[in-house]
């Protein structure tokens, strides 16, 4: 078996609309509005782009870096951030695929506390951003156009496969501007 390096199909009409109010909760707003394209698979492959151009040639002292004591340090936050695209996606595959059983939300300080970030090399964690980032965007990839729109609960809250796909692209996104002002500045 070979693998060979595809580049994004064509996107429906659904998934290269972005996302209305309704489609999500309004505390995600903050994210998707960050989101400057409507085509999300671009985005999350220039974002994966943009990211390691950023993190290329870091030393393990700016991977511990913390602006203020009671902040997580680079580690923790793209430790987060990897955490965050797991259950997103993971989100994105249940209601995509018809599940309707409602998904439970999750405590994302208890998961940068009980997670190994700190302890990990930073190049460690690139590669889990990367392999994180490709297996998203071969999900979304790979959804047809019923797939793209069904709705479904999370956290308690409504949403659509496409709006968490914004909410992805948006969430690193917010990252990335705090990375880039307070840590690599």
């Amino acid at each position: 078996m070979t693998l060979i390096e595809t580049t994004p199909t064509a996107m429906t009409s659904t998934a290269s609309t972005r996302p209305q109010p309704g489609e999500y909760a309004p505390y995600y707003d903050r994210y998707i509005s960050l989101v400057p394209a409507n085509d999300t698979l671009a985005a999350l492959e220039d974002q994966r782009r943009q990211m390691l151009l950023l993190l290329c040639g870091r030393t393990e002292a700016d991977g511990d870096l913390r602006y203020a004591p009671d902040k997580w340090s680079l580690k923790e936050i793209l430790g987060h951030l990897n955490d965050t695209e797991r259950i997103m996606s993971y989100r994105a595959l249940r209601i995509s695929r018809g599940d309707a059983t409602p998904i439970e939300g999750y405590e994302q300080d208890d998961y940068v506390r009980n997670g190994p970030f700190a302890h990990l090399p930073l190049a460690d964690l690139i590669e889990d951003y990367i392999a994180v980032r490709r297996a998203t965007i071969s999900l979304f990839r790979n959804l047809d156009e019923a797939g793209w729109s069904r709705r479904g609960v999370a956290n308690k809250n409504e949403v659509t496969v496409r709006a968490l796909a914004y909410i992805i692209a948006g969430h690193e996104l917010h990252h990335r501007r705090i990375i880039e002002e307070k840590y690599l500045k």
